[in-house]
């Protein structure tokens, strides 16, 4: 299919495949299974974009697939063109096929097309699945999560931290109805990558095995679990503790936008915990927010203002970096 076509080559030219670590799997998962131990018991999860032969994510799920109480475990993968995708499936009857040793999964079969997750094969598995659960394609991250939310599935997937403000995924962020999950540990994954993958000046190395490698201070979870963290309150200072001793904040004070009525909260621990008017917070806010705490009510940030985006962050006549806009509940 030439939608297909398209899809893959942009994945390969854009460099898309970036392979999870074990160990960040498995700190993030199971801070759902903490807050919920059934979170997971007797649901299909399907893993797409998802190669069962490096995968960490199909290699997780399978040997804690008693652990969680799953009832089906699929995985598929994207395949060149004119190629076919492969499919790993596992079910409680099929458990001895198992390797421990992690070190393959190698009874998976190939699928009849390309393993594209917007092709029909796939998108039956989606509409099969409870849960989606990946690393997918952040190219394709707009389309890719279209198809998860259209299919109304519960999910958990690797983003851009960016992502955060897309037309298609902030309101569902300001209606509860999305957030971040746990996050990665110190917040800069790391990834292996193909041995093709070009070699680059920052954030890339070349291990004692010859394992290439990338990592990335922007990457997050995003999902629709639910997990203790997100209804843990931020610990704050107060307004004039705030003006008074944040580096970024002493002598300067809190700037207001000049064409909203708002202040504009430089960092995260900067946030006032007295102040009652609307603020203007970066992003990295998501990573701590508490709904019973505050109440998100739009964003700051530059392109047409409208329902969603309340004002453009400027101060003093200049164009400042986008914000969300908050207020204590």
């Amino acid at each position: 299919m030439a939608g297909n076509k398209n899809l893959n080559s942009a994945a390969r030219e854009k460099n898309d495949e970036f392979y999870t670590q074990y160990d960040d799997i498995r700190r993030e998962v199971n801070c759902y299974y903490l807050y919920d131990e059934n979170f997971l018991r007797g649901k299909t999860v399907l893993l797409p974009c998802d190669d069962p032969e490096k995968s960490n994510f199909t290699k997780f799920f399978a040997l804690n697939f008693k652990i969680y109480g799953l009832k089906k475990l699929i995985a598929t993968s994207c395949a060149a063109q004119n190629s076919h995708g492969k499919i790993y499936t596992l079910e409680e009857k099929d458990l001895a096929k198992v390797d421990c040793t992690l070190k393959t999964l190698n009874h998976w079969e190939y699928l009849e097309g390309d393993g594209d997750f917007r092709s029909a094969e796939v998108s039956r598995l989606r509409d099969e699945a409870d849960v989606i659960i990946t690393n997918p394609p952040f190219s394709l991250f707009r389309d890719f999560f279209k198809w998860i939310v259209d299919a109304e599935k519960k999910f958990l997937v690797i983003c851009n931290m960016n992502c955060v403000t897309y037309k298609e995924i902030f309101p569902l962020i300001m209606q509860n109805k999305i957030w971040l999950g746990n996050g990665f540990r110190n917040g800069d994954p790391c990834f292996t990558v193909p041995d093709d993958y070009e070699e680059r000046s920052t954030r890339f190395w070349i291990d004692e095995h010859g394992q290439k490698w990338r990592s990335f201070g922007n990457l997050h979870w995003l999902t629709n679990l639910e997990l203790a963290k997100r209804h843990e309150p931020m610990i704050l200072m107060n307004y004039a503790d705030c003006e008074r001793l944040h580096p970024k904040i002493k002598g300067v004070g809190f700037q207001k936008y000049d064409n909203f009525d708002a202040i504009d909260v430089p960092a995260r621990d900067a946030i006032p915990g007295d102040y009652n008017g609307v603020m203007g917070v970066p992003i990295t806010f998501l990573d701590r927010y508490c709904p019973e705490q505050f109440e998100i009510i739009g964003k700051i940030d530059t392109g047409k203002i409208n329902e969603y985006n309340l004002a453009n962050p400027i101060i003093n006549g200049k164009m400042k970096y986008k914000r969300l806009a908050i207020r204590r509940r």
